[in-house]
């Protein structure tokens, strides 16, 4: 049976890095990096307060290599007194190949697949799917060393979308389309491998929002 009570698993606390100049400007970021926006700051710090206000302590850090993600995290372990982040290329968002730096708009009408087939390969890149196995690995592997931990993963919209429609067991496809906030904090139980339940601490995701998806729940078992 499926319960919201983790019982000594792990707790996940998944959040996005900060807001970039190229995400502003409405450009393909993907592996590459770009400086942040002036309004970073604000939102680690409504992360952190919200995390506080909900009683969470951390254990540990990871977070994807790339400069966004990491100096996002290391902000969190400052904030929360957490001795080091550790960067892994296992979260890095996909591998766009030779569309970074693109216009998105460009991409769409290029690629009219964009975010609408998770097993387009991007040239010289990587699918959404593979970056989605990758990522999900990573995350499963946490629960062999995490357990009755809470460890707080800084990490990208792609990859949040593939480890939420993955632990929820939603059709991977459908969830593309849905956007992750800046201020987005998935709260993620497990016990074991399995996720037991989840939760939206920070501003709703497009699952909650747009996809109809109710919280606190308790996913369906994934096969």
């Amino acid at each position: 049976m499926v319960t919201n009570d983790y019982a000594g698993g792990m707790r996940v606390i998944l959040t996005r890095h900060y807001h970039t100049q190229s995400n502003f400007a409405g450009r393909i970021l993907g592996w590459g990096d770009s400086p942040p926006r002036p309004v970073w700051k604000k939102d680690v710090k409504f992360v952190a307060g919200q995390l506080r206000q909900a009683g969470v302590s951390l254990d540990a850090i990871y977070s994807s290599d790339l400069v966004r993600a990491r100096r996002t995290a290391m902000a969190y372990a400052d904030a929360f007194g957490v001795p080091e982040v550790i960067a892994v290329p296992e979260l890095k968002e996909i591998n766009y190949g030779k569309l970074q730096t693109k216009e998105k708009a460009w991409v769409i009408s290029q690629y009219p697949q964009h975010k609408k087939d998770p097993d387009l390969v991007y040239p010289d890149g990587e699918s959404f799917r593979q970056m989605q196995q990758r990522s999900v690995r990573f995350v499963s592997s946490l629960a062999k060393t995490h357990q009755g931990h809470t460890v707080l993963i800084v990490s990208h919209a792609g990859v949040i979308r593939g480890v939420i429609s993955h632990f929820l067991g939603l059709e991977y496809a459908a969830s593309l389309k849905y956007k992750i906030p800046f201020r987005y904090i998935g709260d993620f139980r497990f016990a074991g491998e399995q996720c037991t339940g989840y939760d939206e601490l920070g501003k709703a995701s497009g699952f909650v929002r747009d996809g109809g998806l109710d919280i606190p729940l308790s996913p369906r078992a994934v096969p």
